[in-house]
């Protein structure tokens, strides 16, 4: 293909300029091109919360985004993952000191099903009883805090740390604590999956259940 062509070719390409979720008040996320706007549906973007905010200390928040609609000149997406960098979280572990990790799967009130990964780091070493204290501590609050929450709700709640830190103020009642975040966010299904899901739950229990004759 010659020059021209190649050139033409970048030409009939569509930038789309691509916009985060209203609840990060449609921020510019950058560019992308596409021949068809179908092209655009599902790509993917990662930033990061300080580039959000203009404030370089969250910039060790990073937030993904995917499209899921696609105007004349715009890409709208939807919140898809929230997550801290690795040299962070690694910032955060000291010798001699304990990290309690757990994994909650959660419902927000609006049928979101989200995998939150809470944190602890303690100031010394904790014992397995107190450890195993503070990680049912933080599986309870994350559940009580999506079953009282809408999905926007409780992102924002994670994003912007009043979750951690009402862990924090709880479990370090268990055991002096250093830090709490929410080391990752993942969306899992939208509402209309779960009702699928549950749907065909049920369909498949009713067919389990034997009918006598």
């Amino acid at each position: 293909m010659s020059e021209r062509s190649v050139s033409r070719a970048k030409q009939e390409k569509r930038w789309y300029t691509v916009l985060a979720p209203e609840q990060f008040d449609r921020a510019e996320l950058g560019e992308t091109p596409a021949d068809e706007p179908e092209q655009v549906y599902d790509r993917t973007i990662v930033t990061t919360l300080g580039e959000l905010t203009n404030n370089a200390s969250e910039n060790n928040t990073k937030l993904t985004f995917q499209v899921n609609d696609v105007g004349s000149d715009a890409a709208y997406t939807e919140f898809k993952e929230h997550s801290l960098t690795r040299d962070y979280l690694r910032s955060l572990v000291r010798r001699g000191a304990s990290k309690i990790d757990a994994y909650v799967t959660v419902l927000t009130t609006d049928d979101y099903r989200v995998q939150v990964q809470p944190v602890a780091f303690t100031t010394k070493k904790a014992d397995a009883s107190q450890e195993k204290a503070i990680r049912k501590q933080m599986v309870e609050m994350t559940e009580e805090a999506a079953a009282e929450r809408t999905f926007e709700e409780l992102i924002d709640s994670i994003v912007e740390g009043r979750l951690s830190s009402a862990i924090y103020g709880e479990s370090k009642t268990i055991y002096p604590l250093r830090r709490v975040e929410i080391q990752k966010t993942t969306v899992e299904a939208h509402p209309d999956e779960v009702a699928e899901e549950e749907a065909t739950s049920v369909d498949v229990d009713e067919g389990d259940v034997a009918v006598d004759d």
